[in-house]
């Protein structure tokens, strides 16, 4: 309580202009007092239009009246410094580098706490306080402290600019509207703010619509990521696991081989041991029967050779084979070559499963669709040169312009024979496959009554032949906008979709191979929409045409670069 009535008696006893205990205190004819030296100086300043009022009521006076000291004032002021009164604020109410000050403190001014759009100035708390409470300024309009409100005067009028010139897209005031505007589309700047307000909260809202849209898409992303390292985690872990069970497969191979090898070595050389210890017993037995035979022949006395000749036992047969010296001897040398065509063919699967696998991780795609383009200078960016490929080209159809031209002729071209090329329908293929995003276009002269077939195909379409399975846009290989002399029709297994749009002598192709997107476009100074197929690709693309039987009708792929 004892700190309200101090501040009572701050505000009672200081001026409101300089906002410090009063000096030399005057009071005016409306009642309120400042210091002399204040006043003097504000009525100063506007002494130039004529005229003097109180800074705190607004009330004016003429002519100029004359300031009389208001000594009870002055004594009262002065008996209460002697208290210690102090009426200074703290520093932190005063302006500094980047605050908007109060226009009416003279010496050190105050924040301004808010701007006036029809007095262009602005106030601390202290001199807003007559905004606040006479009923004429409490119309005016307050905003948040500016620095910038001499920009609403007009320069050539000094007037507050409250018009806006629609023409000229400036603010201006009345007397300009009346003048150097005056045939121009003209209105209050308040009615403009509030055009211009609906615009905003429009554009507002479609901010607000883009960011909850993309915000759903970063949580989609979001899920993507999750499912993408969650994905990947399980390959790897899976691949590791199948390439673990291979590598146990291999050792355990190499291990039977291994044992197979050493069971075989045990017993082909149990048997060699077998037949060398008979063959060295039969050594022994023969050395034995040759010393017999030795002493026997050694006798000198004959009717004792005769005598024990007959008692000599036989020869017993030979326990090797003639064929064990001149037979080939075979050991396991032929079992490092089989190993070793095992590792080639190995080899050759894990080559062949690695670039398979390449290409099915590089194919992996979860990025949102991409928007598709709108402009040709869109379109463009992803613009694809096309060539033709003469392998298949039907034997009807004339190849010019580097092979990006292609027309019907009477007469037969004497192609050679190729398995590639189309045998009865004039049609033909694209050098390069098609994939990813691409877009090109087609100039088609028809003639009088010439019709022409932009098409994309698998490459596995059927060649030979006159069934449909060979006919551009008449089977699912295969898709065709036909675009005769006064209509458009899509071809797709046979399916017949008329198109509506005006013909164009040149035809706009776009495809998204990833997104499954193929769209036909009518090319002049706009890019129009003809047909678009959503759908899902399973191999690359070639871009095709047909060239119906009339002579002299062309086709021609266009450089865009």
């Amino acid at each position: 309580m004892a700190q309200r009535e101090f501040q009572l008696e701050q505000e009672t006893f200081c001026c409101s202009i300089c906002l410090d205990l009063l000096k030399d205190p005057v009071t005016t004819g409306c009642g309120h007092s400042y210091c002399k030296s204040c006043i003097n100086t504000h009525w100063d300043n506007g002494e130039e239009r004529g005229s003097y009022s109180c800074p705190q009521c607004g009330q004016t006076f003429t002519p100029r009246p004359v300031l009389v000291k208001n000594t009870m004032l002055a004594d009262l002021v002065e008996e209460l410094k002697k208290t210690g009164l102090q009426a200074a604020p703290a520093d932190h109410y005063y302006a500094g580098p980047g605050d908007v000050a109060c226009d009416v403190c003279t010496g050190r001014k105050l924040k301004a706490l808010k701007s006036c759009l029809i007095c262009l100035a602005s106030y601390c708390e202290k001199h807003l306080q007559p905004h606040l409470q006479s009923a004429p300024l409490k119309k005016h309009k307050l905003v948040e402290p500016s620095e910038k409100l001499q920009e609403n005067i007009c320069s050539r009028h000094d007037e507050v600019m409250k018009m806006f010139c629609r023409t000229d897209q400036q603010c201006i005031c009345y007397l300009c509207s009346v003048e150097e505007h005056k045939d121009h589309d003209t209105v209050l700047a308040a009615a403009e703010r509030t055009e211009r307000q609906r615009e905003l909260g429009l554009r507002r809202q479609t901010i607000q619509q883009r960011v909850q849209d993309t915000e759903k898409d970063v949580k989609l992303l979001q899920q993507e990521e999750k499912a993408i390292n969650g994905s990947a985690d399980k390959a790897v872990e899976d691949s590791e696991e199948i390439f673990t069970e291979l590598i146990h497969l291999l050792k355990k191979r190499s291990s039977d081989v291994k044992q197979q090898i050493r069971s075989q070595q045990e017993t082909e050389v149990s048997r060699v041991r077998e037949l060398q210890e008979r063959l060295e017993q039969e050594i022994t037995e023969l050395k034995r029967k040759d010393q017999e035979l030795k002493q026997l022949s050694d006798t000198e006395d004959h009717s004792q050779f005769l005598h024990n000749y007959p008692s000599l036992s036989p020869l017993s047969g030979s326990t090797h084979s003639s064929s064990f010296r001149i037979r080939p001897l075979r050991y396991f040398e032929d079992v490092s070559p089989a190993v070793s065509q095992v590792r080639g063919r190995l080899q050759d699967i894990l080559s062949e499963t690695e670039t398979q696998i390449l290409q099915i991780v590089s194919q992996v795609d979860v990025l949102l669709p991409q928007p598709e383009p709108e402009t040709r200078a869109d379109f463009l960016r992803y613009s694809q040169e096309i060539t033709l490929d003469p392998n298949t080209a039907n034997k009807y159809l004339f190849l010019s312009e580097g092979n990006r031209k292609v027309r019907y002729m009477r007469e037969d071209q004497s192609y050679s024979n190729h398995p590639d090329r189309f045998t009865y329908w004039p049609q033909i293929l694209s050098r390069e496959s098609l994939t990813g995003r691409c877009y090109w276009e087609v100039e088609v002269e028809r003639g009088m009554i010439g019709r022409v077939g932009v098409a994309v195909t698998y490459k596995n379409i059927s060649r030979a032949g006159h069934s449909d399975e060979c006919e551009f846009g008449f089977n699912n290989k295969s898709w065709m906008l036909y675009c005769g002399r006064n209509r458009y029709i899509f071809y797709n297994n046979s399916i017949k979709t008329r198109v509506s749009g005006p013909v164009s002598s040149r035809v706009g192709v776009y495809l998204d191979h990833r997104a499954g997107v193929l769209s036909f476009y009518r090319v002049s100074d706009t890019m129009t929409l003809l047909h678009r197929v959503q759908t899902i690709f399973t191999q690359p693309l070639y871009a095709g045409v047909r060239v119906y039987y009339h002579s002299g009708c062309t086709a021609e792929f266009c450089k865009l670069k």
